[in-house]
């Protein structure tokens, strides 16, 4: 296999001043390019873009429907970054009382093979993100 490469992804927001202090402001992410219509963030070293969606209204979210995954209710879709764990522990002290979570910071499959930290929250246009870190990084593909 290759080195790994930054993976590039494209969401739709419906308000681009809002993906901004929700991305920038809060997430604290770089700002990379962007126009009217779009920004580019480095999301851990990757390339996130936000497009907004003229058919999104202000208060309209992204459909998501949820999985059961160790007894928790996760939406799908989502995406994220898998983190060491001190990153995504001072993710998870940064987002603890400025977001929602829909799945609280844990540590899922305890003493498993794939024991993960993890935690689930939504933008302002309801894309969800999942944030984890394992203790063992060899067990992201482990069965």
């Amino acid at each position: 296999m290759s080195e790994l490469r930054p993976f590039h992804l494209a969401i739709p927001v419906r308000d681009i001043a809002e993906s901004r202090a929700f991305y920038g402001g809060l997430m604290g992410l770089s700002e990379g390019r962007s126009a009217e219509e779009w920004v580019d963030w480095n999301i851990y070293g990757h390339q996130l873009v936000t497009h907004l969606n003229p058919n999104l209204g202000l208060d309209d979210k992204v459909q998501l429907h949820y999985n059961g995954v160790d007894d928790k209710g996760v939406p799908v879709p989502h995406f994220g970054v898998i983190l060491t764990l001190e990153d995504w522990q001072d993710l998870a002290d940064k987002l603890t009382g400025n977001v929602e979570f829909v799945i609280e910071p844990y540590t899922r499959f305890k003493g498993e093979t794939g024991e993960q930290s993890t935690l689930f929250f939504l933008d302002p246009s309801g894309n969800a993100l999942e944030f984890k870190a394992f203790a063992d990084l060899s067990q992201l593909f482990a069965k």
